[in-house]
């Protein structure tokens, strides 16, 4: 078996993972990698809102060591959940300086976005090191790869590799307002859609290459109108520019792992 594939948003829950993995091919029975020649893309949101994202990263990692010791590839992309997780650990209730608010902190968007108490228990020094050496965008053939569905990666540069090196220099500052505003940008979403969405979305992979972008952070559902339990497979839209993978594992859907199709 060769190719590529991509699966984002499993915000804690391994199992679903474990079970999604296994029924594409890409791990056995025991849960080890298949090592064949495949390749692996997670575009963030290990943590939150589910049990166990300290479990899911876990899985990953263990992946990534296995393929990288044998046969395909395990790569990894910071979602905005790895930088609320992240931000929460390193900051905690420090008040974020800005004119005319006075509660916002990394604790509180943590709590109100599903964060749990486990995960920032379990995380270890060398689980925040590796996180904070992963880029933030990936091309991979003629797919743009990215967590997030919005063009604000352009605030850190013109081209993956700067925005990855650029993003990667502020994450090992310790200035609390630099990691907000990778906070604040990350949450956006939606600039694919709509009737500018196709033209917003040429033009990033314009500037960034590719044919075409893959995200997650938007549930898939939410834009078709249904139930993500009735979801059984990514939406292509943008006019056939932009691919969402985000099943709402969290929310009952599916763990999609998608594999990637030549343009």
């Amino acid at each position: 078996m060769t190719g590529t594939y991509a699966v984002s948003d499993v915000h804690g829950h391994p199992e679903k993972l474990t079970a999604a993995l296994h029924e594409a091919g890409l791990i056995d029975t025991d849960g080890n990698w298949s090592d064949q020649d495949v390749r692996l893309w997670f575009l963030g949101d290990f943590f939150d809102r589910g049990p166990d994202g300290v479990g899911v990263l876990a899985l990953v990692r263990r992946l990534a060591a296995q393929a990288e010791a044998g046969q395909g590839e395990v790569k990894v992309l910071l979602g905005n959940h790895e930088i609320l997780a992240l931000g929460m650990r390193k900051f905690g209730d420090t008040f974020v300086p800005h004119e005319g608010i006075t509660s916002r902190s990394f604790e509180r968007s943590w709590a109100l976005n599903g964060g749990q108490d486990r995960d920032q228990e379990l995380l270890s020094d060398d689980d925040v090191a590796w996180l904070l050496d992963q880029p933030m965008l990936g091309l991979d053939a003629d797919h743009l790869l990215m967590h997030s569905d919005t063009e604000e990666y352009l605030a850190w540069g013109d081209s993956i590799d700067e925005i990855n090196a650029t993003v990667r220099a502020e994450l090992h500052t310790d200035d609390i307002v630099v990691w907000w505003e990778i906070w604040r940008r990350m949450t956006s979403r939606y600039a694919f859609r709509g009737e500018i969405g196709p033209v917003i979305a040429a033009e990033l992979l314009e500037r960034l290459g590719g044919r075409r972008i893959v995200h997650g952070h938007s549930i898939v559902a939410d834009q078709l109108g249904i139930d993500p339990a009735y979801l059984t497979g990514p939406l292509l839209y943008a006019d056939g520019l932009a691919l969402g993978i985000d099943g709402g594992t969290f929310d009952g859907g599916p763990c999609l792992v998608v594999k990637l199709l030549p343009i």
